[in-house]
């Protein structure tokens, strides 16, 4: 059975690099986007929100790989990455034509939801500057190979933007494998991306010939669904973790169909309302299997019954960055899967994509530590 290897930090410029899209979030805070007077400004993307949280919370070296149309919007959306600690040497400056015509910058309208009103969002992310990269435009022997790069994260997110988002992602996780670098993906399934280049029918195409290539892969039930084809059986929107036999089943499918996966993992979320939802996470180690160590493989997190959510977008990139950070300190798959839960529950406590937390929250509440006032 293939096991992890991580390449030492001192052989490696950075930790984590990112490849993905990066847009402007709007948020009109408690009201809705149709009614709204104001909006705050985020930065968010579902795959520099992984760099972001390793560096930010976990004091890890992090980049980003992306594009962005010069503008106003674009450095103002990199002045965010810049504050957030991420490097910004790899994105690629497009020039912009005055009107958004060839290339422009995404936004992303989003709400937070409460109570019965689920969380909204509303992208405007057409002709971006990330979604026309192409094969070619980035030097990935140099990224990899001169200067070393420990773990690459990316996602169906991005691979959905184009069909050259694709093909980049495609030649992307192919160097990292050549460099001997770690590759996770996230397949974050997202049906408004996918309806109007082949649905369903093409998400699952292209997700399963870039799934060839990963060595880590992380998504809820939808996405392993939607994305690879490998269903849950009797799955609902609540699901709990009383149901975790069926999340079982569905990950030893996807290993059986592909062996490369070394390790995978999954969040467990029940929504009972916006604000409230049961949280947690599982994940799956081919090499503690080999070694007969956790349940056949499989660690599940500490649970978090009803937890109070102020903001969850992110919580899922959250999760997926505190789980990295277990493996790149190298305390094991039990571990990682409750740093990232416990990063991935304080990261909806929080307005925004990105995360707010400290390391010292979450190791506190990763043992059980309470909301008590801290003087």
């Amino acid at each position: 059975m293939s096991t992890l290897s991580i390449k030492p930090a001192a052989d490696c410029e950075f930790d984590c690099i990112s490849l993905g899209e990066i847009m402007l979030r709007l948020d009109p805070g408690d009201g809705r986007v149709r009614t709204t007077r104001q909006f705050q400004a985020w930065e968010g993307g579902g795959e520099y929100n992984v760099s972001r949280g390793l560096r930010r919370c976990f004091g890890l070296r992090t980049a980003v790989v992306t594009a962005l149309a010069d503008n106003d919007v674009g450095r103002l959306i990199e002045d965010f990455v810049l504050q957030g600690g991420v490097g910004t040497e790899f994105i690629q400056w497009m020039p912009y034509d005055g009107i958004g015509r060839t290339v422009r910058n995404g936004l992303n309208f989003t709400e937070r939801g409460f109570g019965l009103r689920g969380a909204k969002g509303t992208p405007d992310r057409g002709n971006s500057a990330a979604s026309k990269l192409k094969v070619g435009d980035i030097s990935w022997d140099t990224i990899f190979g001169d200067l070393g790069v420990r773990w690459f994260h990316t996602g169906g997110i991005y691979a959905a933007l184009s069909e050259s988002a694709a093909e980049v992602t495609i030649e992307a996780v192919k160097a990292a494998q050549r460099h001997g670098t770690v590759v996770s993906y996230d397949l974050n399934y997202r049906p408004s991306l996918w309806k109007s280049i082949g649905g369903l029918e093409k998400a699952q195409a292209v997700n399963r010939e870039i799934a060839q290539y990963v060595d880590v892969m992380i998504g809820n039930e939808e996405d392993f669904t939607a994305s690879l084809g490998f269903e849950v059986e009797g799955a609902d929107e609540n699901l709990t973790k009383l149901e975790l036999d069926s999340f079982k089943n569905m990950i030893r499918s996807a290993t059986a169909a592909f062996p490369n996966f070394k390790l995978t993992a999954t969040t467990l979320r029940g929504v009972k309302t916006a604000t409230i939802n049961d949280w947690g996470a599982m994940c799956w180690s081919a090499e503690a299997a080999a070694a007969g160590e956790g349940d056949d493989g499989f660690f599940v997190s500490r649970h978090y019954p009803e937890l109070e959510i102020f903001d969850r977008v992110g919580g899922g990139d959250s999760f997926a960055s505190g789980f990295i950070y277990g493996f790149l300190t190298d305390q094991g798959p039990e571990a990682a899967v409750n740093y990232g839960a416990a990063h991935g529950a304080l990261a909806m406590t929080t307005p925004g994509d990105t995360t707010m937390a400290s390391l010292d929250e979450v190791e506190k509440v990763m043992k059980g530590g309470g909301a008590r006032v801290v003087r």
